[in-house]
């Protein structure tokens, strides 16, 4: 029954794609081309290739391929994913503005055929004016759909351009302060780099690793905290991309909590990767620091091999007059924070939905997809993360690092 389930599902999804590709395809190349001449068959070319390319990418990564044909393969299959899902949503818009042109066309072909009308009846060419020359129709069309389609194409490529280079040239920085009842004077002013969805894989490499650590670096916090989603691959494949990360410095040092896509890369060996690069696990554990307690869970989907969140491991046996800032990183576990009394959670995950409509599902699954929100006595802090998954976009998502300075009441 399962078996079955799956395989329907997957014939929807192919449906669906195909469907998708089919209508971008017949707007974009069959609509604006006259035959099946040079530029048909390029565009059709183009239509096949890349999404076969789009789920060659996903299924080399997913199913653990040479890393060497995941990076091949990444490029090209994860840009067509972003270009496939603006040229769809620029060719819907399209066809409200197609029967507009039209109209438009229409209206001077008409003003232009009454001037031809009033020049013939001076020089009386001895044909009825009803029977002049007129724009043909399949003529008008072709032109309507070469302007929408290039208009629709041209919008697509600058939006997933921009949107690449903005992630390429690395996440920015924002600041934000949270007053939190019981923290003391002392630690009035705390800064906490939060750094969360690094997603260092085979698109994003070394050198975005070293952008990030620079970044957090240059704000010269009190305090790092990776917040889940380092990597999409395996320690083999991937160490040396992580390897800048021991870069990173912080007063009281640097420490990390899994995210769900830890534990599709092994999470187990990352976690000795992650300590030996001198950064400290939370593994549902609690450090003490000047000031208030940092505790950290583990992400939702370690309950598949075992490793869940235990908030009772955690935060059971603490002094619960001491402020405490929580790592977790899917905004969902705010409710199991409210519950055991943590004055702030920091989290990641949503990446802000990254390609924009996203957000809106981003929303549909998280009680906040990105900034800051109160739940009963619990603040929830969500960074929209520094890289990207799948396409290295985003579009109405910027990424970013935040710096959380933590203000005492008292102050």
């Amino acid at each position: 029954m399962a078996v079955l389930v799956i395989a329907l599902v997957v014939l929807v999804a192919v449906a669906v794609l195909g469907g998708a590709h089919w209508y971008v395809w017949r707007r974009l190349v069959r609509d604006t081309t006259r035959a099946w001449g040079p530029a048909r068959v390029t565009g059709t070319a183009v239509f096949v290739a890349g999404p076969v390319l789009m789920i060659a990418a996903l299924a080399a990564e997913r199913g653990g391929a040479p890393f060497w044909l995941q990076r091949a393969l990444g490029w090209p299959g994860f840009l067509w994913m972003a270009l496939a899902i603006y040229l769809l949503l620029a060719v819907l818009a399209g066809e409200v503005l197609r029967p507009l042109l039209r109209r438009l066309l229409e209206r001077r072909g008409r003003a232009g055929a009454a001037v031809d009308e009033a020049g013939t009846a001076v020089e009386q060419t001895g044909l009825p004016a009803s029977e002049e020359p007129r724009p043909a129709a399949p003529s008008r069309r072709l032109f309507v759909s070469r302007a929408v389609g290039g208009a629709a194409a041209a919008a697509a490529v600058g939006t997933v351009g921009y949107g690449t280079y903005g992630v390429l040239r690395g996440p920015g920085v924002k600041r934000v302060t949270v007053p939190l009842a019981k923290l003391p004077r002392s630690a009035h002013g705390f800064r906490i780099a939060v750094v969360s969805d690094i997603h260092l894989g085979p698109v994003l490499g070394r050198g975005f690793a070293q952008r990030v650590v620079d970044t957090i670096n240059s704000t010269q916090p009190d305090l790092i905290a990776v917040v889940g989603d380092l990597v999409d691959g395996s320690v083999k494949n991937l160490g040396p991309a992580a390897a800048p990360l021991a870069g990173l410095r912080a007063r009281h040092g640097s420490y990390f909590v899994t995210g769900n896509h830890e534990y599709f890369s092994g999470a187990e060996q990352w976690l000795e990767e992650v300590r030996r690069l001198g950064i400290h696990p939370l593994e549902n554990a609690r450090a003490e620091l000047p000031g208030f307690d940092l505790a950290g869970v583990n992400d939702l989907q370690g309950e598949s091999e075992g490793q869940g969140p235990d908030f009772g491991k955690a935060l059971g046996d603490r002094d619960t007059t001491r402020a405490c800032v929580l790592l977790a990183h899917q905004p969902v576990q705010i409710h199991d924070a409210v519950k055991h009394g943590v004055d702030l959670q920091l989290s990641g995950h949503t990446h802000g939905g990254q390609l924009w409509p996203g957000n809106f599902i981003a929303a549909a699954a998280n009680p906040t997809v990105a900034g800051l929100e109160r739940y009963g006595d619990t603040e929830l802090y969500v960074s929209r993360g520094a890289g990207a998954w799948g396409p290295p976009t985003r579009v109405g998502a910027p990424s970013d690092i935040t710096i959380v300075e933590l203000a005492s009441e008292q102050a």
